[in-house]
């Protein structure tokens, strides 16, 4: 049988320092910030591997480990009605999977857990999704690890933190959160709506971005990594900003109010153009207010001149609004508030978003032209380089040969590794 022993300590700091130096050396502008560094992503769906293609757009390279015994990250079935499924990689997952590497390891036997070892042992982050519990029954659990590599940054994610066994999934922890509760259509009779994206996930993950950039800063002045958390239950409460705090302070439980705002009118509302078009506002302060009556040659009435009065009268405010605006067509009447800054926008349906240049802008297409996705990476900087193209999402272990060579192990060993089950390689 194949066998892989874990790098000798010594050798792998000489090789992160190595690294480190060329790190400095190709961070010439953003976005690649993080040329140089490795990322070994042990998670799959959208939390983890939304942190993993972040840290791959500031220019590290990310190996993401796919369970064998699965067929891989179970996304790549997550087809729609219709969608090809020639080479397992779906729509789902290019949302997260842009400018990877896959690697097909068995990490329940103990020759793959060896070559996980390996991977974590020149690795400057790893990023697990496990439930509690699970990662140390593998043996690749932040203690075992760091003691293969101090400096390590491990980046974990949970559904509720270390003391609740149970799984995180997006759709319970939107309800558990109370999110789902507040989402729906204003009335007695509407139900609760789950949120058409995942996110729980995507909270989670932008709260774990932000943790392993901190910890890899600390990493710089203390030469020594750690451990950073974060679970979907606490990233979702703590984005509960006003509808949270409105109930700590009050007591009054946050109700199904449509696109309506609690506090604010008319914000968020919708309203119907001359030309069947819906449009939304968001009129924050009075002075907004008056440029929209202006706008819609309409006076300000008594019982609508503060916020305060226009919340206490929504209904009437709302209505009063409406006939005027069904009189202009969207764009007139878009146009007509942006000249008088008044915030107003269209709601689009996904083919218009994409009409949107700041919207066109975070579409990825790789080197040769093949879409790869949506970038995570939505902030800019000045005086930085255009960020370069991405390779598209992995197929199923298309890397396996490539980064286990890079690893060290001989392509004897990894053609009986094969054999034996332990990884997998696309054909």
């Amino acid at each position: 049988k194949a066998t892989v022993s874990v790098l000798n300590w010594p050798v792998v700091a000489a090789s992160m320092a190595l690294r480190g130096m060329r790190c400095l050396l190709n961070a010439g502008g953003p976005p690649q910030m993080l040329a140089g560094m490795k990322v070994v992503e042990l998670a799959s769906v959208l939390a983890g591997p939304s942190v993993g293609q972040y840290l791959g757009e500031l220019g590290a390279e990310v190996v993401k480990v796919e369970n064998s015994r699965t067929r891989g990250d179970v996304t790549r079935t997550w087809r729609l009605p219709g969608e090809a499924a020639a080479d397992g990689r779906s729509a789902y997952f290019h949302a997260a999977n842009a400018g990877k590497k896959s690697v097909a390891v068995d990490a329940s036997s103990a020759a793959g857990v060896a070559l996980l070892h390996r991977l974590a042992a020149t690795a400057d982050v790893v990023i697990a999704s496990y439930k509690p519990g699970d990662a140390e029954k593998l043996r690749l659990d932040y203690t075992t690890l760091k003691a293969l590599n101090p400096r390590l940054v491990y980046a974990k994610i949970t559904g509720y933190g270390d003391a609740n066994p149970r799984a995180g999934y997006d759709a319970v922890v939107q309800a558990e959160s109370g999110f789902q509760y507040m989402n729906g259509a204003a009335g007695d009779g509407s139900s609760p709506t789950k949120m058409p994206v995942a996110l729980m996930d995507l909270l989670a993950a932008h709260q774990l971005k932000q943790a392993v950039l901190l910890a890899l800063w600390e990493r710089d002045r203390t030469g020594l990594g750690r451990e950073v958390q974060t679970s979907l239950i606490q990233a979702g409460v703590s984005s509960l900003a006003n509808q949270a705090t409105a109930y700590l302070k009050t007591g009054a439980v946050p109700q199904r109010m449509g696109s309506d705002h609690p506090s604010i009118c008319p914000y968020g509302s919708l309203f119907v153009s001359a030309d069947e078009k819906l449009l939304t506002l968001a009129v924050g302060s009075d002075k907004q207010y008056a440029g929209l009556c202006a706008v819609l040659g309409l006076d300000v009435l008594p019982e609508h001149t503060t916020n305060p009065l226009r919340v206490a009268n929504r209904e009437s405010c709302k209505a009063y609004l409406t006939p005027a605006i069904r009189t202009f067509t969207r764009a007139a009447l878009l146009a007509a508030l942006e000249a008088k800054s008044v915030p107003a926008g269209a709601v689009n349906a996904m083919d218009d978003v994409f009409q949107i240049p700041e919207a066109r802008a975070l579409v990825m297409d790789g080197r040769d032209g093949e879409f790869c996705g949506v970038r995570q990476i939505a902030s800019r900087y000045s005086d930085g380089d255009a960020a370069p193209p991405m390779s598209p999402p992995p197929r199923y272990g298309e890397h396996t040969r490539e980064v286990l060579a890079e690893a060290g192990v001989p392509p004897g060993d990894i053609d009986a590794l094969v054999l034996q089950g332990v990884v997998t390689v696309s054909r």
